[in-house]
């Protein structure tokens, strides 16, 4: 005789968290709050929006350091939270600090496929990571070092930004001013993201602390 089926719980996916995902959580939150607040500067022209969107990114930087720290401390974790990890990093500093950039005045057409760029970068850096993290562990089953530069290191460009919003020098009064190429606009600061996602893409190893 077939034992009957168990019915499912109701929330049964988020009964199964650990702490740490919930930090996971909160810094994909703080990445689309992030999005939103740069998004209301462009819409109109407030300044301390464009000041919120950066903090915000920072504020996602530390729940992401500390989901760490937690599933470290209760030794929990699971294939689950990692994807979690790298699906709230995508969108926190990856997405997030290229829609400042834009929200800043990288608006031309080159300055989007940068900005694209840098994205996709990002994104493959993690699944790079995600497929590689076994091969890289070392005796103790832990990551030693990281191949290319970790996409939390956006908050670089993310502080730059907030800097220049806090001076005055976006929109019109971008620093390096603009140029144009083959009939389309490039601003040269974007070539830093240019530069951040080649060095995720990159070999370089970087030690794990």
């Amino acid at each position: 005789m077939t034992q009957p089926t168990s019915k499912p719980k109701p929330f049964s996916m988020i009964r199964e968290f650990h702490l740490a995902d919930w930090f996971t959580l909160g810094n994909a939150v703080c990445g689309v709050g992030s999005m939103f607040s740069i998004i209301t500067f462009i819409q109109n022209g407030a300044v301390q929006h464009a000041y919120y969107a950066c903090a915000l990114v920072l504020a996602a930087l530390v729940f992401d350091v500390f989901d760490g720290r937690v599933a470290r401390w209760r030794q929990k974790s699971s294939l689950l939270g990692r994807e979690l990890d790298s699906l709230a990093d995508v969108i926190s500093f990856g997405v997030a600090p290229a829609l400042i950039a834009y929200g800043c005045g990288m608006q031309g057409l080159w300055d989007r496929v940068v900005l694209a760029f840098f994205v996709a970068c990002g994104v493959s850096r993690l699944a790079r990571f995600n497929v590689t993290a076994e091969a890289l562990a070392g005796e103790g089953g832990k990551v030693k070092y990281f191949e290319g530069t970790p996409i939390p290191t956006s908050i670089a460009l993310v502080f730059l930004l907030w800097w220049a919003a806090a001076v005055g020098a976006v929109g019109p009064e971008l620093w390096g001013g603009s140029m144009r190429i083959a009939g389309f606009t490039l601003h040269p600061l974007v070539l830093l993201y240019a530069l951040s996602g080649s060095l995720m893409i990159s070999r370089l190893r970087i030690p794990k602390l």
